[in-house]
């Protein structure tokens, strides 16, 4: 088997999270790549990930810099795990020299910013998948085959509401809340804004109010206390490098009213500034019943209700004969027709992004489309630049007009200060 030639760019901790990932697809023998590269201008970082891709791997990649030198190795696909700010002129580097690219979310960090990548993708022929894994998760795979099959009728309303306790805790780096740097609500909203649409369709407006409740963060590890926001466990060494107290530019909540293309209609919630008791709910109400829906990457059942009964076990199955799972996702969780599982967050963390790079190497073969491609990573992004778009102006805003640039109220700066 040839393998695809590939390097990650940008070895921080979504760089080692990405690399834990592809061993997790390498242990599971469904791997078309072969890691060659570890590009990051911090060498320590890059020489950290290429230590650990040498003990996950059996072969350790080669260190670089940049892309001249990354273009030494005859890549030909990249990994982009870089803060957002970098994501589009990397990019757009990267086709323009025949590479295949898969980039984190959020895809870029504005509207234009994802215009610039979608017409380069466009004009290169090549493959720009977006790495979104909360759609992957076996459960919301099964939810989606339910609202599929008719389970609980047309669907009439969506209740999404997120609101952790971490009060004025910060989330897992400095950077996340600062508006020119992709602040919580882009962040984390990319995800929520992709499952939405991945359930219920294309979202067309929203009305937002948008919050900044915490200007002022807390960073324990920069006490050398431990870390409180810290996922996959990767974070902890460059926490402690940050400082206790910093101030945060990017708003922290958001509360809206979203309407779907469909005419159904939502209600969100996203709040990293809750100091009580945490919230989750994810529901999806339809003509003939619902569907509770629990957070993503636990594992837990789905709720369904409808025609009196609930059902929140296996014979969920029944209701969809015909579910099955992606080959490599059915490998990586242990059966290709489930309804719950039970392995800890850091090992389905890898496995998410295992499937990721799956569907990544069988678009390059050219088997399928990538199913989050660089056109639905930029709606995500206008989705939630939709709600703070307005909350700036207090207008209902349609999010065609973010994706065209017609409103950027809110981006504005972010876009001068990027130059673009």
């Amino acid at each position: 088997m040839n393998r695809i030639p590939l390097a990650i760019v940008g070895c921080g901790g979504m760089g080692h999270r990405h690399l834990f990932g592809l061993a997790e697809l390498h242990r599971a023998g469904l791997s078309p790549f072969e890691l060659v590269g570890a590009c990051d201008p911090v060498t320590d970082n890059a020489n950290s990930l290429a230590d650990e891709a040498a003990t996950l791997l059996g072969t350790r990649p080669a260190v670089v810099a940049n892309y001249d030198e990354l273009s030494k190795l005859n890549v030909a696909a990249v990994d982009i795990t870089t803060t957002p700010r970098f994501h589009h002129n990397l990019t757009v580097d990267a086709v323009g020299r025949g590479w295949h690219v898969m980039v984190e979310k959020p895809a870029g960090l504005t509207a234009r910013a994802c215009n610039l990548m979608r017409k380069a993708a466009n004009e290169s022929g090549l493959v720009v998948s977006v790495a979104e894994n909360y759609r992957r998760d076996p459960i919301n795979r099964l939810a989606k085959a339910l609202l599929d099959a008719g389970e609980i009728g047309i669907p009439r309303f969506m209740l999404h509401q997120s609101a952790g306790g971490g009060g004025n805790r910060m989330l897992i780096s400095v950077w996340r809340h600062q508006k020119d740097q992709s602040g919580v609500l882009l962040d984390v909203g990319v995800h929520f804004a992709d499952i939405m649409e991945y359930f219920m369709g294309e979202i067309t407006s929203v009305y937002a109010q948008t919050r900044l409740h915490e200007p002022i963060r807390h960073n324990p590890a920069g006490e050398g206390k431990e870390p409180t926001s810290n996922p996959a466990g990767v974070y902890g060494r460059w926490q402690r490098t940050m400082p206790a107290y910093f101030e945060a530019t990017a708003e922290d909540a958001s509360y809206a009213t979203i309407l779907f293309a469909s005419g159904a209609v939502g209600q969100y919630l996203e709040d990293h500034a809750n100091h009580g008791q945490p919230i989750w709910a994810r529901q999806i109400h339809g003509a003939k019943g619902s569907l509770d829906l629990p957070n993503d990457r636990t594992g837990r059942p789905i709720r369904m209700t409808s025609g009196g009964e609930t059902i929140d076990d296996d014979r969920l199955l029944d209701r969809v004969p015909d579910f099955r799972l992606d080959e490599a996702t059915a490998a990586l969780f242990g059966g290709d027709r489930l309804w719950r599982y039970d392995f800890p967050f850091n090992e389905t963390d890898r496995k998410l992004i295992a499937v990721e790079y799956a569907d990544f190497g069988g678009a390059i073969a050219g088997k399928h489309p990538a199913e989050v491609d660089i056109e639905q990573g930029s709606r995500s992004v206008a989705v939630s630049y939709a709600m703070l778009e307005s909350g700036a102006t207090g207008q209902i805003v349609h999010v065609q007009d973010v994706l065209d640039e017609r409103i950027d109220v809110y981006q504005r700066p972010i876009n001068e200060s990027m130059g673009i």
